[in-house]
């Protein structure tokens, strides 16, 4: 309970300011219950009106959530801690397998694209009221998507995946709604969705994607949007085949007024292919990132959908950043069309490491799962300990917690940095860091 944490103020702003102060101290926990609305606003004086707007400022803010006749409460994480920031710093000579980077001598060179871009900036620049996308970038987004059998519509570009997320998520829902997400799933969402005001759901996967069990448990529960990332999951490398795709498009279906978002961060590193859900739902969203096969600091990525929700993106979109450089388009268009990657060869390169690394682990009686991508899951009994042996030895993973939401306990081991003489000791340094664990699904 609240205890005797002194929330104080007379303005919502100041009542909402003093509980984030009591969370960002400690005095105000995960799970703290926040007295009733008039209760408060009987001990400080005040309207309850007023308490209300704090609370809703809160809520927001992903401070606090809201369960109907249970009250409000400090959310278990609340948006202020990042998960990024649990993470371990590696010291000198400690090799970092925990930050979830290509590998760079995998990523193209940018100069002869950088250059075509700029050329064409010279044959005439882009300025206000030029289209938004670069009609090249479109088409060539538009042919792969259909390659892929995405439903066809239109194209939208947004500053990299978590950027295309937030914009489709906030189109359609408001604060206090639920969505579904993967659990272990993408840390950076797992902020977003609170951050954003919105409660998260978790959804246990197997190396096949989200179980449709619980899928159909979280919809039926309430949760109004659903992200699945189709290959490449982060962090245990799930990918969705063809028959998982069917169950979850029969479980959609029943569902038709849920929003749907497809994250296809793994487009050009992975040999497998995507199984599109969307089409099933009303409002859907497919997003495909450059990041992972082309480099982060591009910061794009290409969304498409129905038309409703691409033009309520686009509207906020134009009161905001207004667009993406046109330079940036223009040679991510260059990189597509000149075939700057090797999508065989990249996805070679990290399937043998990974697969080599799995196998290294079981050979040892460690479960490990990595499908497809540039990450391995460990599943371990104590990842706080496992994670500080790993460091001794060498190796610096990534903590579980960055990634889960209700699932057990894990580290992630990147794949990039390695080369094949790394396999084997860092399979030994793993065994000995983490007690074998039995093979679960994700949840």
């Amino acid at each position: 309970m609240l205890g005797e944490y002194p929330i104080s103020g007379r303005r919502a702003s100041d009542i909402a300011a003093s509980v984030e102060s009591g969370v960002a101290s400690g005095d105000l926990g995960p799970g703290h219950v926040l007295p009733p609305m008039r209760e408060l606003a009987a001990r400080l004086g005040v309207n309850p009106n007023t308490v209300a707007a704090a609370y809703r400022t809160l809520r927001e803010r992903g401070v606090i959530e809201t369960a109907g006749r249970r009250g409000s409460r400090v959310r278990p994480r609340p948006a202020s801690t990042s998960r990024g920031s649990l993470r371990v710093e590696a010291p000198p000579g400690v090799r970092d397998l925990g930050d979830g980077n290509p590998d760079p001598a995998l990523l193209p060179g940018l100069q002869e694209a950088l250059a075509a871009a700029a050329a064409d900036y010279g044959r005439g620049p882009r300025l206000y009221g030029d289209a938004a996308v670069v009609p090249r970038l479109a088409e060539l987004a538009r042919a792969g998507l259909d390659a892929d059998g995405v439903p066809a519509g239109p194209v939208v570009v947004t500053s990299g995946s978590l950027d295309a997320i937030e914009r489709v998520l906030t189109a359609h829902l408001k604060p206090g709604d639920a969505v579904a997400v993967e659990d272990p799933g993408w840390g950076a969402l797992l902020d977003l969705v609170p951050a954003l005001g919105m409660h998260v759901v978790p959804v246990a996967l197997d190396e096949d994607g989200p179980l449709p069990g619980e899928v159909e448990r979280a919809l039926w529960s309430g949760a109004r949007a659903l992200v699945v990332t189709g290959r490449a999951q982060n962090p245990t490398g799930a990918t969705v085949g063809r028959r998982r795709a069917q169950e979850l498009r029969s479980v959609l279906a029943e569902h038709p007024g849920v929003l749907l978002i497809e994250d296809d961060h793994g487009h050009a590193i992975v040999d497998l292919p995507v199984h599109p859900l969307a089409g099933v739902t009303e409002h859907w969203a497919f997003v495909r990132s450059v990041s992972k096969a082309y480099g982060p600091d591009l910061r794009l990525a290409v969304l498409t959908g129905d038309r409703l929700t691409v033009d309520r993106v686009t509207g906020r979109q134009g009161l905001g950043p207004g667009w993406v450089s046109g330079l940036l388009q223009c040679a991510v268009a260059h990189l597509w069309a000149s075939g700057a990657v090797d999508t065989a060869r990249v996805a070679r390169s990290y399937g043998e490491r990974r697969d080599a690394l799995v196998r290294a682990l079981r050979d040892r009686g460690v479960t490990a799962y990595g499908r497809s991508g540039m990450n391995v899951w460990v599943p371990v009994s104590d990842e706080t300990g496992a994670v500080a042996r790993l460091l001794h030895a060498g190796w610096a993973a990534a903590p579980g917690a960055r990634f889960r939401m209700a699932s057990p306990q894990g580290v992630r081991l990147t794949v990039s940095p390695l080369s094949a003489a790394d396999i084997e000791p860092l399979a030994d340094a793993v065994a000995a860091a983490a007690r074998p664990a039995r093979p679960v699904s994700y949840g």
